[in-house]
Parts: C-alpha cells; sequence; structure tokens
C-alpha cells in the first residue's frame, strides 16, 4: 500500500492532558484539522489555550505552505516543478541547512533528492512490477544532494529532474518551530506530537514526560527539554507483500536505491526534533557499527 502519511498529532500542556491519562482541567482547549498530509490535533491547558494554540496553528499552516509535499502551491512543489525557487523562505534555507549537516555526518544515508527514486518505486509497484536495475541507475543519476544549490536569495538544482522530499525531517522541524513558539509565550511545560516529540519542561505531575516506544515492549522513556524521533522501514510499505510474500519498506537507499529493512524500528533521542527525525531516517540503512561511529551525544534504541 504506497501511504507516505504519518498521523501528525500535537499534544500540550502545562496542566494534565487526556492523553496521558490524566483527567483534564477547565483550561484545557483542543483543536484538530489537517496538516502535511495528515491529521493534526492540539491539546493545551492553559489560561490562554485558545489564543496559543490559534498562534500554534497559524504557524503549522504558514510551514506546510512551505514544506508539504502534497500542495501544488508550497515552496517545495514549485522547486520540484521547476528546479529553481527565487526568495525561499528563510524556514527552508535553515532546514536545507540542517539537511547539508545531516548528509555530510550519515555519509550520504540521509539525503532529501531520494524523491527521484521513491517516485520510481511507487510508479512500478502500482503497475504491478518493480523498478528494474536501468530505471534505478537513472534515478541514482539525478540524486544526491551535491545537485542542490540554495542560498538565502535562491534554491536551485544542477541537474534537470532533481526532486526532493523533506517527509524524513519536516515533521521535526516543526515540532521545534511550535516549541519555540511556546517556548517564547512563556509555556514552561509542554508536549508536543507532530509524528516526532518534543518536551518542554516536565509533565503535569513534575517529572518527566514518560514517552512510550513499541519496541520496547512497552518500557517508557522519560523526556524533560528533549526530542524523540521514531522511524520504522515498514511502518509504510508499498505494497502489502501478498504476492511476494515480502513488503517493500518506504525508506529507499539514496545511495545505492534500494529500500533497506536493517531495523524494525529505530529512535533517536536528542534536543532537537528535527535532527532525531533525520538521523531516525538515516539510521534505518546503516549497520549498528556505522551508527556508533557517527553518533554524538545523541540516545538510538535499535531493534
Amino acid at each position: 500500500m504506497i501511504n507516505r502519511r504519518r498521523a501528525l498529532t500535537i499534544l500540550a500542556g502545562v496542566a494534565a492532558l487526556p492523553a496521558l491519562g490524566v483527567k483534564a482541567q477547565a483550561n484545557t482547549a483542543r483543536w484538530s484539522g489537517v496538516a502535511l498530509g495528515a491529521k493534526v490535533q492540539i491539546v493545551l491547558d492553559h489560561p490562554n489555550a485558545k489564543q496559543l494554540i490559534a498562534k500554534a496553528v497559524d504557524e503549522i499552516h504558514r510551514l506546510e505552505a512551505i514544506f508539504s509535499l502534497y500542495k501544488p502551491n508550497s515552496q517545495l512543489s514549485h522547486l520540484n516543478r521547476d528546479g529553481v525557487l527565487i526568495a525561499p523562505a528563510l524556514d527552508m534555507v535553515e532546514l536545507f541547512s540542517i539537511c547539508t549537516q545531516l548528509h555530510a555526518r550519515t555519509k550520504g544515508a540521509f539525503d532529501p533528492t531520494v524523491q527521484t527514486l521513491w517516485a520510481l518505486y511507487a510508479q512500478q509497484i502500482s503497475a504491478g512490477t518493480t523498478p528494474t536495475a536501468q530505471q534505478i541507475t537513472q534515478a541514482l543519476a539525478i540524486t544526491g544532494w551535491q545537485h542542490v544549490n540554495y542560498a538565502a536569495d535562491k534554491i536551485s538544482f544542477n541537474r534537470p529532474d532533481v526532486k526532493i522530499t523533506l517527509n524524513g525531517i519536516a515533521q521535526g522541524f516543526i515540532a521545534d518551530k511550535i516549541t519555540n513558539l511556546f517556548r517564547r509565550q512563556g509555556i514552561k511545560s509542554a508536549l508536543i506530537n507532530t509524528g516526532e516529540i518534543s518536551a518542554i519542561g516536565n509533565g503535569p505531575n513534575g517529572r518527566a514526560w514518560p514517552v512510550k516506544l513499541g519496541h520496547k515492549d512497552g518500557q517508557s522513556l522519560p523526556l524533560s527539554n528533549m526530542s524523540i524521533a521514531t522511524s520504522s522501514p515498514l511502518g509504510t510499505t508499498f505494497d502489502t507483500g501478498k504476492s511476494t510474500g515480502k513488503s517493500i519498506g518506504h525508506i529507499i537507499d539514496p545511495r545505492d536505491g534500494h529500500p533497506k529493512n536493517l531495523w524494525s524500528q529505530i529512535s533517536v533521542i536528542t534536543q532537537s526534533a528535527a535532527q532525531a527525525d533525520g538521523l531516525s531516517t538515516a539510521f534505518c540503512l546503516m549497520s549498528k557499527p556505522e551508527i556508533t561511529a557517527v553518533k554524538e551525544h545523541e540516545q538510538v534504541f535499535l531493534s
């Protein structure tokens, strides 16, 4: 089944939140909608909850208009369609700078230009087949972060037909932006979940927010002023695997053009949700020794 969407849920609060199994107080307000092709929900307990939620929603919509792969008028869609983007949003340039750092650090395992390969697999598998070696080679010729040039005034590709997806990092970047917005508003305790999770301060009980990892047999990890991102190669698949007995995962190695299922799930904890998001994506394509070699202060959970 071809589906790149991930549930996008934001849960934030300075008091008790229903999502954590604690009774909400009178100041709790809710909002739900759709952004980046997924369901979005905000729950915030604060005397000014409605106003803060409105600010967060505005920020989500603003960033969606930049990074969405699905909206035809987003800045990313314009870049993919035209091969050039004049006067890009500063957020786009900032995120591209993070991508450059992650691409170098992971020795090319993290590479947003993998979109051409992803589209090839999606098209061929939808047609009931898989990409040929020649098709993969052709797609690899226009895959590589070295084909992307960016500056404050312009982003461009140095080869025709290069395409970018930010699905492996944009959710984390948005979590960071909402976290920063809440911090500027004086929020001292919040949990922001955009598919990747960022925690401000401690939970309602004064202890670190408990975050449960599915591959840890129900174990909860404490999260305070940190972020966590999780990636699973088979969390989204191109097909059901009924015909071959083996599903094809959605995380494709941009270095050789093939999906990898080295791990069932990888979680990364670090201060930045964007960093955690990008690293969890790349680590799905790397062996344990390779991960150990590039890991710095992050906590990494492999299964």
